[in-house]
């Protein structure tokens, strides 16, 4: 493939994106998460390109795997389902929240009803789009271990990468902010649905604040170089 066509492939992908953001928010679709999830299906070059504006060399960075207390945290909050279900805002469902493309979820790749070695793989793939969320956003600067990083990750998973993009946690981070003091006062914040305090999201902030404190010499960013 030529540079050109490299150009005019990259540009056709970004548009799909943009066509996606319009179709979805003429719908009033309540919740970023099942845009993102949706986008990052597709391509994460895209996704990266369409939602965050990076440059195409920045945007082939990709994010560190979240570890496993992460995806414990992720599918404790998010819930279990092997069969395909309509979720309230009237969308196929299945496995850890896992938005379908179409009703019979022919996008999945594994067997229905899903078994949990499987539901917990498509969960990973539906994660590394907000891996390269987070990864991307925060500047080569900011310092995270896995389980900081893991914290954020399943933050962008809940609320979606562009509410994270423009949020005041990751302005505080790239100014040098103490990601733990920063983590402490800002993820509390995101806790509410429909201009209401919601008792599941104060819930899952307090495990990501609580597993963002939580020590390790692993450490997860600066990723890229």
């Amino acid at each position: 493939m030529t540079s050109e066509e490299a150009d005019d492939d990259t540009g056709l992908r970004y548009k799909r994106c943009v066509f996606l953001i319009d179709w979805i928010g003429s719908r009033h679709h309540p919740s970023a998460k099942y845009l993102n999830i949706i986008m990052a299906r597709f391509n994460l070059t895209t996704v990266a390109l369409a939602l965050l504006g990076v440059s195409q060399v920045q945007s082939q960075c990709t994010g560190p795997n979240v570890n496993a207390a992460t995806i414990s945290l992720i599918t404790e909050f998010e819930g279990w389902y092997p069969n395909i279900y309509i979720d309230p805002v009237g969308l196929p469902t299945v496995g850890y929240g896992h938005l379908c493309a179409d009703s019979s979820c022919s996008d999945v790749r594994y067997p229905i009803p899903l078994s949990r070695a499987n539901g917990e793989q498509l969960l990973r793939d539906d994660i590394a789009g907000f891996q390269n969320c987070i990864t991307l956003q925060t500047a080569s600067s900011v310092v995270l271990n896995a389980n900081q990083y893991g914290a954020l990750v399943s933050w962008a998973f809940n609320v979606g990468c562009g509410a994270t993009r423009t949020s005041t946690l990751i302005q505080r981070l790239n100014a040098g902010g103490d990601p733990n003091t920063v983590a402490a006062e800002e993820l509390p914040k995101w806790n509410r649905g429909g201009g209401q305090v919601l008792p599941g999201l104060t819930r899952r902030r307090a495990a990501e604040v609580a597993l963002h404190r939580t020590a390790t010499s692993v450490g997860a960013l600066p990723a890229c170089s």
